[in-house]
């Protein structure tokens, strides 16, 4: 149980370590006052430009990534490893953890982002052939209704049918997917609250069918 405890201490706390606002602190802004308000990759591109979201979205992979893959593995000093403790599973809790320290950074007065490129990371780490599955509905949503948020959430929504076809045995990874696509939702129910009050956003550049309309009108 003290591996379980401490490892998935240390990844909320990588979590919590936030691209935007660390990118943030460099330029002197904080996007969670600016556009939507949300210490994400989406506005930070939005408000501050590409090179600064590709930093954030970079950052917030990366941490997801090193929370899955290589802190369940990693030897700690004056923590022995529990025989008993699945690795899978360690990898999950610490897949959760890191994205809930996104979500809520201890470091950022528990005001962060909603999760997106932290969760493509904890899937780098644990089943990264689940990845094309979640990218490949989260462009055709885009593509077809502009929303970026309807397409993360259909997107990660898709992981436990894809876990269901890839890895029918795994249990953990199946657990893993739907508790991730359940919070996912739950982070995005302001996106859901603009979409059916007609005042959300839309990605013009990736909306193809908006495009394709405005041709033809």
């Amino acid at each position: 149980m003290l591996e379980l405890a401490v490892k998935t201490l240390i990844a909320y706390l990588l979590g919590s370590l936030m691209g935007a606002l660390i990118l943030g602190t460099f330029r002197g802004v904080d996007i969670r006052t600016q556009g939507s308000g949300n210490a994400g990759g989406t506005n930070a591109l939005r408000t501050q430009g590409k090179a600064f979201a590709l930093g954030v979205v970079v950052i917030d992979i990366a941490k997801g990534w090193f929370s899955a893959a290589v802190l369940p593995g990693l030897a700690l000093p004056l923590v022995a490893t529990d025989a008993a403790l699945g690795r899978d599973w360690l990898a999950v809790a610490c897949a959760i953890a890191a994205t809930a320290g996104h979500v809520w950074p201890v470091w950022y007065e528990f005001r962060g982002g909603k999760g997106a490129a932290t969760v493509i990371g904890v899937i780098l780490g644990t089943a990264p052939t689940l990845l094309p599955a979640l990218l490949g509905v989260w462009l055709v949503v885009v593509m077809l209704t502009g929303f970026v948020g309807l397409g993360t959430m259909l997107g990660v929504g898709a992981l436990p049918l894809a876990v269901l076809w890839q890895r029918p045995a795994d249990t953990a990874m199946l657990t893993f997917a739907v508790l991730i696509a359940s919070f996912v939702v739950y982070t995005h129910r302001s996106n859901i609250q603009r979409m059916l009050a007609g005042n959300e956003n839309r990605a013009r550049k990736l909306w193809l069918v908006g495009r394709l309309r405005a041709r033809t009108e």
